[in-house]
């Protein structure tokens, strides 16, 4: 497929059509995803958990980001390429900018980083340096310690008007996109309503511009068993990894995925 761009990705919201995004970290998992109609792989820290068998993505390093994010390169064939900054790495703004400098000669085509409103200085001067930036609010990872575990955020009016107006600073700072995690349904669909650039949603309900799902989970495979209310198993019914990623895909596409049971309410 024709290699994938920012401005297409903008376009896609424009026109209603929903972006399909996975998590990958390796060069055939790549060539898979991109050939199964994959708009956008995620070099997530994520790989903390699943392949290096950790308990969060704390440990993660900006060394193991590059990696995975030059292999995933070597892999692709179209899609549009995001790489995590892993945990305390843009803590300053000089720190932030040379990671991202090396994620991006890595392959990275964005980057993507989780907080809140104190991010949007570093954003601005990431997007001065030629760095597209993807803001990661909702239920951020790296602060699990802060928010006392994996928890949905943004319940209750003060908090969901709060998640809206700390998407509208980040844009405004110079943010290209906004993953939105764990979060209600309807306030998905508010943050999604609110802003002008693509809203990536994982466990925000069916109406943000796009979905994201890690690649195991949307495989049937995890660890220890836990397995996240918005996760389906696309594996379920058999077939191909291939088919099963591009089954994801048109589910994303179609609106079919996710359903109710993927959602959290209020």
């Amino acid at each position: 497929m024709p290699d994938i761009t920012l401005t297409q990705l903008r376009s896609m919201k424009q026109r209603g059509e929903k972006i399909a995004m996975l998590t990958c970290y390796d060069a055939t998992f790549a060539h898979t995803s991109a050939q199964a109609g994959v708009d956008m792989l995620l070099i997530g820290d994520t790989l903390g958990m699943i392949l290096q068998g950790h308990d969060s993505t704390l440990p993660v390093t900006i060394d193991d980001m590059i990696y995975h994010t030059a292999s995933v390169k070597r892999g692709n064939s179209g899609s549009f390429i995001i790489a995590d900054l892993s945990f305390m790495t843009c803590a300053t703004l000089e720190r932030a900018l040379s990671n991202c400098g090396r994620l991006m000669q890595a392959g990275a085509q964005m980057v993507k980083l989780e907080g809140g409103e104190w991010l949007a200085e570093t954003i601005t001067q990431l997007t001065r340096n030629g760095v597209p930036v993807c803001a990661h609010i909702g239920l951020t990872p790296q602060s699990v310690n802060v928010l006392g575990g994996f928890k949905v955020q943004g319940r209750g009016q003060d908090q969901a008007a709060a998640l809206v107006e700390t998407a509208l600073t980040l844009e405004k700072a110079g943010a290209a996109m906004i993953l939105v995690e764990a979060v209600p349904a309807a306030l998905g669909r508010a943050i999604a309503l609110a802003v002008n650039i693509p809203v990536i949603g994982i466990g925000a309900g069916p109406d943000t511009d796009g979905q994201v799902l890690v690649l195991h989970d949307m495989l049937g495979l995890s660890l220890g068993g836990r397995v996240p209310k918005f996760v389906r198993n696309f594996m379920a019914d058999g077939g191909t990894i291939q088919a099963a990623i591009a089954c994801y895909v048109s589910s994303v596409k179609d609106g079919s995925f996710p359903a109710a049971e993927h959602s959290y309410t209020e």
